[in-house]
């Protein structure tokens, strides 16, 4: 009869503790949005680097910033799957050109 006394977390996708987290629920979804522009734009096109890479950078320090605060398996969750997608979007975007591409250093 344990099960009784639990109370139900499953209402929510991001807050399982039964509480909101509005920042860290943001933090997940921007650095998801930005793992997925940075992953599709790296496999979409050589000519997509300066996208790929800048949105690649900024999704790793966005999900790194939201690994240290985040509160919920949840949000970790998310965020783990926005940096490696931000993580492979960056990594390709440098290989094809890089943060500048040419417009720096001739």
């Amino acid at each position: 009869m344990a099960q009784v006394l639990r109370p139900n977390t499953t209402g929510s996708l991001f807050a399982t503790d039964g509480k909101a987290h509005p920042v860290q629920d943001t933090l997940v979804l921007v650095t998801l949005a930005l793992g997925l522009t940075a992953f599709i734009t790296a496999l979409a096109s050589h000519s997509l680097h300066l996208i790929s890479s800048w949105t690649g950078l900024v999704g790793i320090f966005t999900g790194a910033y939201g690994q240290f605060i985040s509160i919920t398996t949840r949000q970790r969750f998310g965020l783990i799957l926005g940096l490696g997608a931000a993580a492979i979007g960056f990594f390709l975007g440098m290989a094809h050109g890089g943060l500048f591409g040419g417009l720096v250093g001739g």
